[in-house]
């Protein structure tokens, strides 16, 4: 009877065999699992709540990976792509500038809208790639990683430091509390302050950074023809 208990983890990988639908399988390995444990309907739905509601972050995160794929399977990266061939004189370097102001303005209001994961990847990455490409360049795999890693690097950067320009956040509360441990004691709001021209210096130099490289990047386009 103990081994009915693994029935869930069978159906499973059975289900991905057959390459089913992956929520349904979990959902009915879920509810399967249950019921063999010895568990009713309601006690089931309790703990799922409940586990839903204390890994609420990570359950975010799921669910923006799959709103993100779903997107990206009804043609977001073609339209991200197609709208970035409207405007001739864009760069790759100019789409992950631009990204980075927009990400630390929002981050100044602890606002993420998905990062790596729900933006860069189905947004961001294909504007940059068009506007290498609507030059009459066809793109290479070198290049294409170095734009991965700028978009990865801005996010980062632009995250990192304006997080903290947010009065409630972690970071803002610890490095507070460390300044109270040494004896001074400083306000929340006074923190962002100077923090503010941090954020933009460091976002500033980011872009400028990117922009010097991506104009490097596609001199080897040049060269080649």
């Amino acid at each position: 009877m103990e081994l009915l208990k693994l029935l869930g983890i069978l159906i499973v990988i059975i289900g991905f065999v057959l390459k089913m639908d992956s929520i349904l399988i979990i959902m009915v390995a879920a509810v399967v699992t249950a019921l063999v444990g010895g568990m009713d309907l309601v006690t089931f739905l309790e703990t799922l709540g409940s586990s839903f509601v204390s890994n609420r972050s990570m359950c975010t995160f799921i669910i923006v990976l799959v709103v993100t794929g779903t997107l990206e399977r009804n043609g977001l990266k073609q339209a991200a792509a197609t709208l970035m061939k409207k405007f001739k004189g864009a760069s790759a370097g100019m789409v992950v500038g631009i990204y980075g102001v927009f990400r630390l303005v929002f981050a100044a209001f602890n606002i993420s809208f998905g990062g790596a994961a729900g933006f860069i990847r189905p947004i961001v990455m294909p504007m940059a790639e068009a506007a290498v490409e609507k030059e009459g360049y066809e793109i290479n795999e070198d290049h294409l990683e170095q734009l991965k890693g700028m978009s990865a690097g801005m996010d980062n950067v632009a995250w990192f430091f304006g997080q903290v320009l947010f009065v409630g956040t972690s970071g803002m509360l610890l490095v507070q509390s460390t300044l109270a441990d040494l004896g001074y004691e400083v306000e929340l709001i006074d923190l962002a302050s100077v923090q503010i021209p941090v954020a933009i210096m460091a976002v500033g130099c980011a872009i400028v950074y990117y922009y010097i490289k991506d104009k490097r990047l596609m001199k080897q386009y040049k060269k080649g023809a």
